[in-house]
């Protein structure tokens, strides 16, 4: 089951990262940021009330958010720390970056999970996983001679280094999940981190984007900013479920999260008419091999 919400959650993925894209095209990048974590705020905050008055009518359904003291909430702060963190280089990187680049690199994720339980939890990799993490290194090396076609240095460009900080942070998320859904009720964490986020982003916009917005790309309003959150809860709330089972493994389940470059990928060449399609689609076939080889190395 953990396997199927996996999926589920990839493809949720895809549609979200797309529409963060067109949300971000000629848009000021925090605003639409702080708009999303504002609407996730709202998705869950009925569950979060009516669980703390009237407990009785979610009791015991995967919709319940378990009423809890600071010893918990402090290690749901840290989370929305990180995945604040990650969102911002993120967004700011799929703002100024092809969705058919942005893809790729965040479909290296799940290598970074690996490497990372291999050092923080003394895991070791196994031939085929090392095949896997050989081809997403060749294929990120491919991706970098693709970008420079349209003008992009790997070497120099700042915006790939946000997207790879954005994946760094994405695989120090997923690692910090895994260790919180083995303790903590995932409705519990998704709500409240999101909520959080709000607070954590206000002062952002009060110093840092509202003093200058005159002076930099104007914020507007478009549909897809509420699709954003639509589908990232969504797909977050089958993922988190999926690390809840007791035998679900993270390097799994983030090397299929990572399936949503194909989502991805094929809205970037379908709606926005991206560039350079074969050479990267060549890159996403060795990334999507390298998957593969992460699966079969994992079973």
């Amino acid at each position: 089951m953990w396997l199927l919400l996996a999926f589920l959650s990839a493809a949720l993925l895809g549609f979200y990262d797309a529409f963060k894209k067109r949300s971000l095209r000629d848009n000021a990048v925090l605003p639409v940021l702080f708009l999303n974590t504002i609407f996730s705020s709202l998705i869950f905050l009925p569950f979060i009330l009516i669980s703390a008055f009237v407990p009785s009518a979610l009791r015991g359904t995967m919709l319940e958010v378990p009423v809890v003291g600071w010893e918990v909430h402090k290690y749901i702060i840290i989370k929305s720390f990180i995945v604040l963190s990650s969102w911002i280089f993120g967004y700011f990187g799929m703002k100024h970056l092809p969705l058919t680049i942005v893809g790729p690199i965040n479909a290296t994720r799940p290598v970074m999970v690996l490497v990372g339980a291999m050092l923080m939890f003394g895991e070791r990799l196994n031939l085929y996983q090392w095949m896997g993490v050989m081809l997403a290194v060749l294929s990120f090396f491919m991706l970098s001679r693709s970008g420079k076609k349209e003008g992009i240095d790997f070497k120099h460009d700042k915006w790939i280094l946000f997207i790879v900080f954005a994946a760094i942070t994405g695989a120090v998320s997923g690692l910090y999940d895994k260790y919180l859904m083995k303790q903590l009720n995932p409705m519990l964490v998704q709500s409240w981190y999101n909520v959080y986020q709000v607070f954590i982003m206000c002062p952002i916009i009060l110093l840092l984007w509202y003093p200058k917005r005159k002076e930099s790309t104007p914020f507007h309003w478009n549909w897809t900013i509420i699709c954003i959150s639509v589908f990232l809860c969504s797909a977050d709330f089958a993922y988190f479920y999926a690390l809840s089972y007791q035998d679900s493994m993270i390097s799994i389940v983030s090397m299929v999260r990572r399936g949503s470059v194909i989502v991805s990928f094929l809205f970037g060449a379908l709606f926005f008419r991206e560039k350079n399609l074969k050479s990267k689609a060549v890159d996403l076939i060795l990334v999507l091999i390298g998957m593969l080889f992460l699966y079969l190395g994992s079973r």
